[in-house]
């Protein structure tokens, strides 16, 4: 984690790990964009939810906000959130979106919620500008080899951070079962 002062360059940012119930985390595949090409990282367009925070926006609220304006979901519970900020730095070149310039990476606070609708609830067009063309429930180890390079930092400490809580809810899934 960086030092808040040099976190101003970084845009604030809040990210989504939804697990269900048997511990999977939702990932979403992204639809393919001219930098992913120029970048030679077509392979890699499967991300969690994320979304910037606001000026003034709580970020609890910013995590529930994304979430559903990027999956649909409105049925979820908040379990936990990282103890600080994750950043990460966007690379020379890449398109940064608005104020571009500004911003020399992201910071994120990320947001670990339980999924408790039906998978119906998930509707990727929810919304106008649509973040996902496609969806799948993954274990939380394998989805830093599927994300962009420049975001496995932050990914590989999500799986460090929420482990625990993937095996917890596998787990308690395993005992209703028996």
């Amino acid at each position: 984690m960086r030092k808040f002062k040099a976190l101003k360059k970084y845009r604030p940012n809040v990210g989504i790990c939804l697990f269900n119930k048997k511990g999977k985390v939702w990932i979403g595949e992204r639809p393919l964009s001219a930098a992913d090409k120029r970048f030679n990282i077509e392979n890699y367009v499967w991300q969690l939810p994320q979304g910037g925070i606001d000026r003034g926006e709580d970020v609890s609220a910013a995590a529930f906000r994304e979430l559903e304006e990027e999956t649909g979901v409105t049925s979820a519970k908040l379990l936990a959130m990282t103890p600080g900020w994750v950043a990460y730095d966007f690379p020379p070149g890449y398109n940064r979106g608005r104020n571009s310039k500004r911003w020399r990476g992201q910071r994120q606070k990320w947001a670990a919620m339980l999924f408790e609708g039906d998978k119906s609830e998930i509707i990727l067009d929810a919304h106008s500008d649509i973040e996902f063309v496609d969806w799948r429930w993954a274990n939380l180890a394998d989805i830093p080899k599927l994300v962009v390079p420049f975001k496995r930092g932050v990914y590989k400490e999500l799986v460090t951070t929420f482990s625990p809580l993937a095996e917890f809810l596998k787990e308690q899934h395993k005992a209703r079962k028996e």
